[in-house]
This record gives structure tokens, sequence and C-alpha cells, in this order.
């Protein structure tokens, strides 16, 4: 499978990493000196291509999206600070006929660490004596804070809480991979749901999942879509 890379980061170098020792081929990289578009060159270079995978900037998402509903090619977007947008990336996904994955973290592990903190979020509802917050931590060069990952935990528990809004506080310091806490306080106890990346490699792997199953299909969808859709498969 041929897969070409927009963003060559640290998360870039990464995909293109753990996609050769799977026998991914990496057919072409798009960075800052120069972005992805639908020229001929452009298309002729791309044109063997079965998935895009972008880690770039949010900045630059809709532009991305746009360029390859323009050249017809699946998109597995794993950028951060842009869900804003998203019902817009929807709205052009699906006119065009297209397809895209997205996510704001594609680790597999965190994707089950959200099914875990819904059944907690179930349970805590019923005890008011129990306060629900969330922590998260990340190295000093990542921009969005919170994160994309802290906002779907809260939207997690939001949707148990119906009438409070859950607190996020965020740390940006030094060189942390990412960690996030999800906690139940009380006067007489504290429960932790913790979950802490060691490399970036979980996110590689899980975006190369995301690649393999979006190929050849057409639609839009969030990685935890994808993740039920291959559970149930493996049954």
């Amino acid at each position: 499978m041929k897969i070409a890379l927009i963003g060559y980061g640290k998360m870039g170098r990464m995909i293109e990493e753990v996609a050769r020792s799977r026998g991914f081929e990496i057919a072409e990289r798009f960075e800052v000196d120069r972005p992805l578009c639908s020229d001929k060159a452009t298309r002729r270079a791309l044109q063997d291509v079965d998935v895009m995978v972008d880690f770039s900037v949010p900045q630059a998402v809709l532009k991305n999206i746009q360029a390859c509903v323009d050249l017809s090619i699946p998109l597995v977007e794993g950028t951060t600070g842009w869900h804003q947008h998203v019902d817009k990336a929807r709205d052009m996904i699906l006119k065009s006929d297209g397809a895209m994955v997205y996510a704001s973290n594609f680790s597999l592990g965190i994707h089950l660490f959200y099914k875990i903190v819904e059944y907690a979020g179930e349970i805590f509802k019923s005890f008011d004596m129990y306060d629900p917050f969330i922590e998260e931590s990340h190295h000093k060069m990542k921009k969005d804070a919170p994160s994309g990952t802290a906002l779907v935990l809260k939207n997690i528990l939001e949707k148990k809480y119906k009438k409070r809004e859950i607190p996020v506080t965020s740390v940006r310091a030094g060189y942390i991979p990412g960690k996030h806490a999800v906690s139940f306080d009380s006067t007489v106890d504290t429960v932790c749901l913790e979950h802490t990346t060691r490399t970036r490699e979980g996110f590689a792997e899980g975006a190369l999942l995301a690649v393999q199953w979006i190929a050849g299909r057409r639609g839009f969808y969030e990685f935890q879509e994808v993740l039920e859709a291959f559970l149930r498969e493996r049954k």
C-alpha cells in the first residue's frame, strides 16, 4: 500500500518509520516549503497513492482536506487544534463523496481509555459526593491547550453529567510526551483513571490502522468508529 505524508515533523517521521517496518511505501512528503495542492504535477506524483496522512499544523487542515477531495484520495487526519471546523470538514468530504478518518489522538490505548471513562462516568454520576475533573500534561512545544484528547474526555463526561461543566487543567512543560487523568473526588477518597503516553509509536500504529481501514471506502469517520468496526470484524 502506498501512502503520502503531509507534514514531516516528529510525528511525520515516526509514521514513516513505522509504516516502512509494516511494509507500506512512502510515495511523497509535503511540508511547509512544498504544501499539498492539486495541480497536474502533484496529480502525477500521487496517481498511485492509496491514502494521505496529515500530521501538520491546524491552519493548514482545511486546505489539505480540500486538496485531498480534489485529488480523490482518502485522508487520515491526525493534526490537533482544528476541531472547531469539524462540521465544515464533514460537509467538504460528504458533498464530494470523499473519504476521511480523523482523531484528536490516534493512540489505541487512549481510545480504550475513552470507553473506561465513559463507563466510570455512568457509575459516578449517581453519587453527588463525587466531583469529576480532568488534568492533562504535555511537552512545552505543544501549541493547543486543553489538548484535543482532554476535550474529548470532557465531552464524554458532560454527556453523563447533563448540567455540569467538567473542569480541565492543562500543563505545558519540559518534554512530557502526554498524560491524561480523569478523577472523581470526594471528602473521603479520590478515584483516578490515568493514561500516560511513553512514545509516539502508539499514535503511528493507530494512524496506520486507520489507513488500512479507510482505503477503498467513502465517508467521514472518527477513529473511534474505525476501532469499533475493526473490533466487530475480529469477533
